[in-house]
Formats: structure tokens, C-alpha cells, sequence
């Protein structure tokens, strides 16, 4: 349904990005989200699993800034992959208050069988545009992304 108010020609075509952005990214999301709950996982849990098994051990607060989600979330998340036995929390014998997260060897084959399925979806759901333009999109979302972060 086309609205009646417009903005003016370069307000209307930012709100359009948007709204475009908006679905496009929930529609991926619930994609995702039903498949990665097939492993048992939440998407928190599931960003845990996929950090650490990127970027290896880091602290509460480095993993806590890279998924972008409080102390006391992520305290939740790790506490019930903890539980699980995906991965251990090692506190600091230097600072005590530094805990440091890493997958188990369980949490280790885990992401290794998961991520492989995972990175497969995700191709076949991205392959609707060609690689030139997969590369221009994520140029693009960076740009637009580092530009929101100083806005912040």
C-alpha cells in the first residue's frame, strides 16, 4: 500500500532503506533462529559458541562487547552453556574479577558440526543475489554500520 505523506524525495528513500532493512533482517533472523534451535541452542547461545570458536578464549567483558549484551545477559547465556557443558569459565589467578570463557572439547565439536550446516544455510539463503553484489551489500551495511556507531 503506497502512503499518501511524503517527506521529500531523499527523506522518503532513507525511510524505504529502512523499512527494507528492517524486514530483511528479520526475515533472516527468524531463518536462522529456526535452525539454530534445532541444536538445541538459543541465537545468544549460538553468537557464544560461534565467537568462541572464531576467536578462541576471551573475558566476560571482550565477549560481552563483541555480541553486544549486558553483564548480567550474559551471565545467563554462559551459566546455561556452562550447564551443558559447552563451555568453562577460568577466573584470572592475577585479577579475580577477570573470568575468561572458552569452549569445552564438547563445545569444540559442537561449533564444528554446527557451524559448517550453519555457514551452508546461510550461503544458500545469501545466493539469491551474486557474489559481486553480496560484496557491495556488506561494503554498504559496514559503512552504514560504523557511521550508526558514531552516532551513538
Amino acid at each position: 500500500m503506497k502512503t499518501t505523506v511524503q517527506y521529500g524525495k531523499e527523506a522518503d528513500l532513507a525511510l524505504s532503506l529502512w523499512v527494507k532493512l528492517a524486514r530483511a533482517s528479520s526475515l533472516f533472523t527468524r531463518l536462522s533462529a529456526r535452525d539454530i534451535e534445532r541444536y538445541g541452542l538459543t541465537q545468544p547461545q549460538f553468537s557464544v559458541v560461534e565467537a568462541l570458536g572464531h576467536l578462541g578464549p576471551m573475558t566476560t567483558g571482550d565477549l560481552g562487547k563483541k555480541m553486544l549484551v549486558t553483564g548480567g545477559c550474559m551471565t545467563v547465556i554462559l551459566d546455561n552453556l556452562e550447564r551443558d557443558g559447552v563451555v568453562e569459565r577460568v577466573r584470572s589467578v592475577e585479577d579475580r574479577r577477570v573470568v575468561t570463557v572458552g569452549l569445552t572439547t564438547k563445545g569444540t565439536e559442537l561449533f564444528e558440526r554446527i557451524f559448517r550446516q550453519h555457514a551452508t544455510r546461510i550461503t544458500e539463503l545469501a545466493s539469491v543475489l551474486t557474489v559481486e553484489e553480496q560484496q557491495q551489500l556488506s561494503d554498504l551495511l559496514k559503512k552504514l554500520g560504523l557511521a550508526l556507531k558514531e552516532v551513538q
